[in-house]
């Protein structure tokens, strides 16, 4: 059900590089195949609360329905492309209608795909997708041109076909949605491009994969959730850290019950991203704004992932409510003083991100799970990777285990001594698939299984759901910190059906 209340949203500051937005007009005479035109205007400097400049003439809430118009009459069946015909839009009266069961897509011989930010991570998913059987990269989208002409020389050296490029600005991905058939649209932008994309992707026919986090306002979670209901398309949040070799490790043991009742689970994203943030390339360009202007959990995913497969969250449990508190802001103004000459502006920033978030969030059965967020500080890098059951738990940074009744009393057993007999299948059986990219197999092995449920119709291992439910952990977390800590009430994306859907397997190559 909707939640009731406001949920505190901070806009961000126009990005000075981009001085265009998509302005989108009712039906007319020109209108797209969806029955809205969609033109690119100079930027007006007004904000909505959902970060985004406002377009002149259309209201805020007109804005935030676009997501969910005109993909009604899609059909399951339709994976080849958008269709055309209008349909009614999902809305505010659809968010008490529960989803009849984990959604399924017809198999595909070939996936056809449409790629959406070609920079650090999206070179690497691009990488990987030409290593794998039935795939087509057959559209390329980067605003800078460079990228995705290199993008394209990989395709060609790989054998395939020359893909379409997309340059012309922020917002041709709409084009490429509007033009191409494709079945996937998967999207590795700045985090306030992934709905957008994923929404146009949905709208016109193409299932949709985004990097985290996958929205990171409660009003876009609900968007996805909407749209994909609305069009039968997939949207997946690509969480590369549930394909880890110690997590799956750990969720292999869980589903094997050596841990016993899982009850606590502690992870995070603590990592000094203080050079990235200030860098004049990549996330440079665009991450430092969301500390400027947002206070909370920003980057939730990563940590909480595997243990919300442990806990079987959405398929047995759901996120109940949460309470979250920031420090001081200290790091990133250390930081600038010490790197930047006098003059420079970046010693003027301020910045409203305290630099740990520490989130606390119990479960409907009554778990309870910490989260923290830690990027503004020096320190070495760790998602914290605890997961504690009746009969024992697992601890990372470094990696240990305790079992009772095989580990002896009070002393941990290093967990490599557990992967001989508990090696997840799938890490096994693809061991070493995509090292030397990225985040080496664990982001090999989220393109794979993607690819894998797509060709073979299954559901995907994270749907739209786990998608908003953990991405809301930004907007509960902001809102928690903006009122002392009050604890604020997780929404129930699957309107009940949590308690009946199916717990994730242990899956083999």
């Amino acid at each position: 059900m909707r939640p009731v209340g406001p949920h505190v949203c901070h806009p961000l500051p126009a990005d000075p590089k981009l001085d265009s937005i998509c302005h989108v007009r009712p039906p007319g005479a020109n209108s797209g195949p969806l029955g809205w035109t969609v033109e690119m205007e100079p930027t007006r400097r007004e904000s909505n609360d959902t970060g985004e400049p406002a377009p002149a003439g259309v209201d805020r809430r007109t804005l935030l329905k676009l997501g969910a118009m005109g993909a009604g009459a899609a059909v399951l069946g339709g994976c080849r492309g958008p269709d055309a015909g209008g349909g009614s839009a999902p809305g505010a009266q659809n968010r008490d209608a529960a989803p009849q069961a984990l959604f399924s897509a017809p198999p595909m011989e070939t996936v056809r795909i449409g790629f959406v930010g070609i920079g650090g991570m999206g070179s690497v998913h691009v990488r990987n997708l030409l290593d794998m059987e039935g795939v087509e990269l057959t559209a390329l989208c980067d605003i800078r041109p460079a990228h995705a002409e290199r993008a394209r020389d990989w395709v060609l050296e790989a054998g395939g076909a020359e893909p379409t490029l997309y340059t012309r600005g922020e917002t041709d991905f709409v084009r490429m949605c509007e033009t191409e058939d494709l079945d996937l649209v998967y999207t590795a932008t700045p985090w306030r491009w992934h709905v957008p994309v994923c929404v146009a992707a949905m709208e016109h026919g193409k299932h949709a994969a985004t990097e985290v986090p996958a929205a990171y306002t409660m009003e876009d979670c609900w968007r996805l959730v909407e749209t994909a209901e609305a069009t039968r398309r997939h949207c997946v949040m690509m969480e590369n850290v549930n394909y880890g070799r110690w997590e799956m490790l750990v969720f292999h043991m869980a589903r094997l019950g050596l841990f016993g009742e899982i009850l606590h689970g502690e992870g995070g994203y603590l990592h000094d991203l203080r050079g990235i943030k200030f860098a004049d390339t990549g996330e440079g360009l665009w991450r430092r704004e969301h500390s400027k202007t947002r206070n909370g959990n920003l980057y939730p995913t990563h940590g909480l992932g595997p243990i919300a497969n442990c806990m079987d969250i959405n398929r047995g449990d759901r996120f109940d409510y949460a309470v979250s508190m920031s420090g001081p802001s200290r790091g990133l103004q250390d930081f600038a003083r010490e790197h930047f000459p006098e003059a420079a502006p970046e010693r003027r920033e301020t910045f409203a991100l305290g630099d740990v978030n520490v989130t606390l969030i119990k479960t409907v059965l009554g778990r309870t799970i910490y989260v923290s967020h830690d990027t503004n500080l020096p320190r070495p890098y760790s998602r914290i990777h605890l997961v504690q059951g009746t009969r024992g738990l697992f601890q990372g940074y470094p990696d240990r285990v305790y079992v009772e009744g095989r580990s002896e009393g009070h002393r941990w057993d290093e967990a490599e001594d557990y992967l001989e007999e508990f090696e997840h299948p799938l890490w096994r059986e693809m061991a070493g698939a995509g090292a030397g990219r990225g985040h080496g197999s664990m982001d090999y092995l989220e393109d794979y299984r993607l690819i894998k449920c797509l060709r073979e119709g299954l559901p995907t291992d994270m749907n739209v759901y786990d998608a908003a439910a953990l991405s809301a952990v930004c907007a509960v977390s902001e809102e928690s910190v903006a009122d002392r800590s009050r604890p604020v009430d997780f929404p129930d994306f699957t309107r009940g059906r949590w308690e009946t859907w199916p717990q994730l397997g242990v899956v083999r190559a």
